[in-house]
């Protein structure tokens, strides 16, 4: 939490063209059985969906509601729609493994070292 409130830093974002999409998550109240029998569970109790609503309608984003993985994925898939974002052609990716010579040098020095001084005992 800081000190400028949500409503504020989407005012800001708005004057900086900035878009703003907000997921509210979390499941409905559902009633979960137990060994001691069944309780009545909220996990989207603490969920502010009118904060997140305005915050994204200020900046000209847009608020999402995911119950579960499957809505998720979904409203991942449309944002990358929504927002489309250039990824590079050319990444770069070693074609071989080169650890093993910083840890072979490590192991040799380890290996000098214990053994000039089992010499010197």
């Amino acid at each position: 939490a800081g000190e400028v409130s949500p409503i504020k830093a989407a005012e800001i974002a708005a004057q900086h063209h900035l878009k703003i999409y907000t997921i509210g998550i979390g499941a409905d109240e559902m009633i979960v059985r137990s060994f001691f029998g069944s309780q009545r569970v909220n996990p989207s109790r603490d969920l502010d969906e009118k904060t997140l609503t305005v915050i994204a309608e200020k900046t000209g984003g847009r608020y999402f509601r995911a119950r579960n993985t499957d809505e998720l994925k979904q409203i991942y898939h449309l944002l990358d729609e929504l927002e489309p974002v250039e990824k590079d052609k050319q990444f770069f990716r070693p074609r071989s493994e080169l650890f093993f010579w910083p840890l072979s040098i490590a192991l040799l020095l380890v290996s000098i070292i214990s053994f000039t001084r089992i010499r010197l005992t």
